[in-house]
């Protein structure tokens, strides 16, 4: 009996000691409780499958009172909104493949006398031929980006809108309302979209976890005095840092994308050097984000918990799982400051759309910008530490 007291005082000691330290461990504490009040509100707020509000362009060739009608009646679902307007087809499809649209709604000249017909598909916007007849064809048509199948099916449900308000007539609901043309997924195969996405949130998940703990660990193993009295510059350690992982995040890349190619048949249709040039941009504003972590951090294990309170969001809010379109506003700005949402957009584009590197040029600054701002927040915490 006196044994199994001893036990027991004995584990409230250590018991006591941990929660000591826990409380100590501020940084610990803190994730216990803002990971899953994080993920509450990403999931029950940010995260939304019903995809809203999604930016597409109109080309309008009919340009009459019926067509502005029929544009205000697919505005009104909800599902697009229309943020650009070009005359000409071509102006809309370089739209989509630079990714400033997702879809384009093309009306077309004789829309007044297809609303009238209203009767079964065609699968050309071009007038049939001559029959004895009345004939008809698709009201008017969809450009679809479908590198996202999300945005590809949420568009597709407006195939067979009614148009009842615009016939004053009961609608011929057999027929689909509008064609609908895929571009680049056609067989909306979900390896398409995921495979360039695994390419961001990889890199995100081992570039910063590598760099997170590279100061904490100089301190662990004593050698931060040693650096102390070294001729070396902070932004000197801070770059000797991050050069050797380059070389792994584009291995990384090599073998995502080689093997997605060759396996699940994804397309790489974009100029390398595009590719190349993004890819380098992101990978150093990761390594720069985990250096400025490494210098918040005051052991490797607070590092590694900030690296997955990054993580978490990267994967949530990129667009890698759910449309970046379907976010509430808030939840777009949040995401906008995260490298990943940048490097989720050029990848995409460059892979799967064969976007230049003109196309996706802001957000390859924007990387840039992370990078360099990332590297001097480190140097000057860094350097306050010495001090």
């Amino acid at each position: 009996m006196n044994g199994l007291l001893l036990s027991v005082r004995r584990i409230l000691v250590i018991l006591t000691k941990e929660l000591i330290q826990l409380r100590r461990d501020r940084t610990t504490l803190g994730m216990v409780v803002m990971i899953p009040l994080i993920q509450l509100v990403l999931f029950g707020y940010a995260i939304n499958t019903n995809v809203r509000d999604i930016p597409v362009a109109l080309v309008d060739q009919s340009n009459t009172a019926l067509s502005r009608v029929l544009a205000q009646a697919v505005e009104a679902t909800q599902v697009v909104r229309f943020t650009e307007r070009y005359a000409e087809i071509p102006q809309a499809q370089e739209a989509i493949s630079a990714g400033r649209v997702r879809a384009a709604l093309i009306i077309p000249g004789d829309v007044s006398e297809r609303i009238a017909r209203s009767g079964s598909v065609s699968p050309r916007l071009e007038p049939p031929p001559a029959t004895d007849g009345p004939t008809s064809r698709p009201v008017a048509q969809w450009l679809v980006d479908g590198s996202d199948t999300m945005i590809a099916a949420a568009i597709k449900g407006l195939r067979s809108m009614p148009l009842a308000e615009l016939l004053r007539k009961p609608a011929n609901r057999m027929t689909p309302t509008f064609e609908v043309a895929l571009f680049f997924n056609p067989e909306q195969r979900t390896a398409i979209n995921i495979v360039p996405g695994l390419v961001a949130i990889i890199l995100t998940m081992t570039m910063v976890m590598f760099t997170s703990a590279a100061i904490v660990r100089e301190s662990e193993r004593g050698n931060m005095e040693m650096l102390i009295n070294t001729p070396v510059r902070p932004i000197e350690l801070m770059l000797g840092k991050i050069v050797p992982y380059i070389g792994i995040g584009i291995v990384q890349t090599a073998i995502i994308l080689t093997l997605g190619h060759l396996i699940f048949d994804v397309p790489l249709d974009g100029p390398l050097g595009a590719l190349a040039a993004t890819t380098l941009a992101f990978i150093g504003a990761s390594l720069a984000l985990g250096l400025v972590l490494s210098t918040i951090a005051t052991s490797q294990l607070q590092a590694m918990q900030m690296t997955v309170f990054i993580l978490l969001p990267s994967i949530l809010l990129s667009g890698f799982m759910f449309p970046y379109e379907g976010m509430p506003v808030p939840a777009q700005y949040l995401a906008e400051v995260l490298p990943v949402t940048h490097f989720m957009r050029t990848i995409r584009a460059v892979v799967l759309r064969g976007a230049g590197l003109h196309e996706v040029a802001f957000d390859t600054l924007w990387l840039v910008g992370f990078m360099l701002v990332g590297l001097v927040v480190a140097s000057l915490r860094f350097k306050k530490r010495l001090d």
